[in-house]
């Protein structure tokens, strides 16, 4: 647990619990409070350097659509109203970029949000056309409390993760970015000697491979500027991540083709260890075509090769 959540979930304990139970005891029962959502410290990454900005106590308080009709603006008045200082910490500003991130929400909103629904996904087409780190925002973080449920219900149903199908489209779709881009292009740039374009490829591979970690991890991928801090907390394919940190660290030196080949194979073995693949090739364009073969509905399995 980061210091942020730290910080939010005592404040919640302090001062918004006791004034939820002196001011709305009516409806206590019937209030999710937590924090999730956008920001460093609710993925629980944030460090010192991030405290320059929305950093502070604060919470989220969701309601169900008809409480937020009956109490709705009263209950944002009586959190404004809490103390706006919390173990020497300023409470987070509720102001441009970072407006709507803690206080009352509708939890209909909420998801809506992330998800452009107010329950989520349902259909698999739907699930496509969310990009990965809005679910990932949606669902990290912590829920302190949730006597009603509704709020936990949706969060449950997407933590479920993605439908198999789209998975395995999204896991074809960076197979096949990683293949061409890091199998192929990169080590043919190299030798030309076009080294912003080979540091182009290596950045396309290098994504690619995270997001397919993720994927075999059945976890979201978050903020591109956090997907490989998030690395850390998965249990599969812990090798890659140093494997990473190396070519990019010198990301024009000809010992990185192993290094990348040396990733794809790990892919490659996840994949059979997960039956997703039966293909031995090690050449990941290979295997995304294989993993379409185990797509059921047609309609996932015919969408263009790059879309995931």
């Amino acid at each position: 647990m980061g210091k942020g959540m730290e910080l939010a979930k005592g404040y919640y304990l302090e001062f918004g619990r006791p004034m939820l139970e002196e001011k709305f005891p009516a409806y206590v029962s019937r209030i999710a409070c937590g924090f999730v959502g956008e920001g460093s410290d609710a993925f629980g990454f944030d460090d010192q350097l991030s405290r320059d900005h929305d950093f502070g106590p604060g919470f989220c308080l969701w309601l169900a659509d008809e409480d937020m009709e009956r109490i709705g603006p009263a209950l944002q008045e009586a959190y404004l109203a809490l103390p706006q200082t919390f173990q020497g910490f300023e409470r987070k500003r509720d102001e441009g970029m970072a407006s709507g991130r803690t206080g009352v929400m509708r939890i209909s909103d909420f998801y809506a949000k992330f998800t452009g629904m107010a329950e989520g996904p349902i259909e698999q087409d739907q699930w496509m056309r969310i990009p990965e780190q809005f679910l990932a925002t949606a669902t990290n973080g912590s829920v302190f409390t949730d006597p009603l449920g509704e709020f936990t219900r949706i969060r449950e149903k997407l933590l479920e993760f993605y439908p198999e199908d789209v998975r395995i489209k999204k896991l074809s779709c960076n197979c096949h970015k990683m293949g061409q881009a890091g199998q192929y292009n990169y080590p043919r740039l190299l030798q030309r000697g076009d080294f912003v374009a080979a540091m182009l490829a290596l950045s396309e591979f290098t994504e690619a491979a995270m997001k397919a970690v993720y994927l075999l991890n059945r976890r979201y991928a978050p903020y591109y500027k956090w997907t490989f801090r998030g690395m850390a907390d998965l249990s599969k394919l812990t090798n890659i991540a140093p494997l990473l940190s190396r070519i990019c660290k010198d990301p024009c030196r000809e010992e990185n083709v192993q290094i990348v080949e040396t990733i794809c194979i790990a892919i490659r073995e996840e994949l059979m260890k997960q039956k997703l693949t039966e293909t031995t090739s090690d050449f990941l364009c290979d295997q995304s075509f294989a993993l379409l073969e185990h797509i059921e509905d047609p309609y996932i399995a015919g969408l263009p090769l790059t879309v995931g």
